[in-house]
């Protein structure tokens, strides 16, 4: 059982009230500001365990002149969250070192913040702006190689900055939020079970994970207590998902190797995987079994169906880890030091794989979980990345099996049973890292405000740091190790 607590601050007490709470053991999981019409604030949220704790801290601002002291000398997340909450409600935090846009592209005019009320119907975007202040690295034989945001192939927009010595690459600067969709405006007076499409579509190849913290979310507002067998059903279909998405990274990454047979076997076992969800929910991404209140699949997966694919799986990384290229590319290419993972702050596959023990399903547990193992790699470089993915998979087949003979019920449908709350949290481990939803209701139950976190946005980074002296022609197979989600961090 969670336990969450509110305190609210004044913005002259949050900055000491900040540093001893992150001395206590807990992470910073999310700021998010609200225009309340009348006021705004800043909810900052505070997450440990084991124990399962949350704390939120909330700040009154001054509307006409909305300040905050910086955190970003206390949490490297703090100063991104920081930059994101000044670029859309125009809060200032007093004493940032390096308050560049983060969100905000110079075609929007200088004055709107797009998540204020008092803003009105969107501007015309203008045409022409200002260059986006890239530092540029200056020495001998330094050159730059400017790559997107339009890619080749079938690939969201992103602009990686790249500068070089030869082939080595001595920084890069990703340049984001070019599919910036307004996802958390979307969510203001939909009524909850009407936020389920949007929720499932904040990152398509996170549906379950997402769907899950939202409902969770609204169900902590409306007093719903969910059975723990429809909590078994929901932690299976994200067992499912973690599946179908590892395998699907561990062939594009022997794709990216040139190891073309590995990655077709990869994409017919993904397939298989695709068929596999749909007749247990009706859809290939899993779509359509979660809604606040309500769990419902077609059937549980067979164990002849799991066989299968633990046989088949075992098979293809034989096959991949045979290739002795594999081995040579992916060992030492694109290292996150565990000191710069921990620093940075990053979150699931990628925390895990620099020696980082983080994962909501010990920290935040939703359902008791005997099968499930801690699994953590120490190198950090590609050849981790791959290997806790392929850990995972088994591990998720064995958590399957166990949540399977733990649901004899495929629909179960909940009703409140104590008081309602105004707000909830959702917190999930999904197949990139932990997921975070804080749902407000009004008092007609529909969602107010809905600020989502996916781990892509801690993760992306720790990118540019693990590119440091990596080789300009391994840059597509480091952020494959990687691969986070654009739409996920560009809500």
């Amino acid at each position: 059982m969670s336990t969450r607590r509110s305190i609210v601050v004044s913005p002259s007490r949050l900055h000491g009230f900040v540093e001893r709470t992150l001395a206590r053991g807990y992470r910073l999981a999310l700021i998010a500001a609200h225009d309340d019409r009348e006021s705004l604030r800043v909810v900052y949220v505070f997450t440990s365990g084991p124990p399962d704790r949350r704390l939120e801290l909330t700040v009154r601002l001054d509307p006409t002149n909305p300040r905050v002291p910086t955190l970003s000398d206390l949490s490297f997340p703090a100063s991104r969250f920081e930059r994101a909450m000044h670029d859309s409600f125009g809060i200032v935090p007093d004493g940032h070192p390096f308050l560049r846009p983060l969100i905000r592209h110079s075609h929007w005019p200088s004055s709107w913040y797009p998540m204020r009320h008092e803003n009105g119907p969107t501007p015309v975007i203008t045409r022409e702006g200002e260059s986006y202040p890239f530092i540029e690295v200056q020495g001998a034989g330094v050159y730059e190689i400017p790559v997107g945001p339009v890619h080749a192939g079938m690939i969201e927009p992103g602009h990686f900055r790249f500068s070089v010595v030869g082939e080595s690459i001595l920084k890069m600067t990703a340049r984001l939020w070019f599919v910036h969709r307004g996802i958390e405006r979307m969510f203001e007076g939909v009524e909850v079970n009407d936020g389920v499409a949007i929720a499932e579509r904040v990152s398509g190849d996170s549906a379950v994970a997402h769907t899950l913290a939202y409902c969770m979310a609204v169900e902590e507002a409306q007093g719903i207590d969910v059975a723990p067998d429809a909590r078994a059903i929901r932690s299976m279909l994200l067992e499912l998902e973690r599946i179908y998405n590892h395998v699907g990274d561990i062939g594009s990454l022997s794709s990216d190797v040139s190891f073309g047979v590995a990655h077709a076997r990869s994409m017919v076992l993904r397939e298989d995987l695709l068929r596999l969800n749909e007749s247990v929910t009706g859809h290939r991404l899993l779509r359509g079994s979660i809604v606040p209140g309500a769990t419902r699949v077609r059937r549980l997966p067979s164990e002849a169906e799991l066989d299968a694919v633990a046989s088949a799986f075992d098979e293809l990384i034989a096959f991949i880890v045979s290739n002795s290229v594999v081995h040579d590319r992916f060992e030492g290419t694109g290292v996150l030091l565990a000191v710069d993972a921990r620093a940075i702050g990053t979150l699931g596959v990628v925390a895990r794989a620099s020696g980082q023990a983080t994962d909501a399903r010990f920290t935040h547990p939703y359902v008791a979980r005997g099968a499930l193992r801690t699994l953590t790699q120490s190198q950090g470089d590609v050849l981790a990345r791959f290997t806790q993915r392929v850990e995972e998979v088994r591990n998720s087949l064995e958590l399957i099996r166990e949540f399977g003979a733990f649901s004899p019920r495929l629909e179960v449908i909940e009703t409140p049973s104590r008081p309602t709350l105004t707000s909830g949290l959702g917190i999930v481990e999904g197949w990139r890292g932990t997921i975070l939803h804080r749902v407000e209701l009004d008092g007609s139950h529909r969602v107010s405000r809905n600020c989502i976190v996916d781990p892509s946005f801690f993760n992306w980074p720790a990118v540019s740091t693990s590119l440091v002296n990596t080789i300009v022609p391994d840059f597509p197979l480091v952020n494959k190790s990687f691969n986070l989600s654009y739409a996920g961090n560009d809500l």
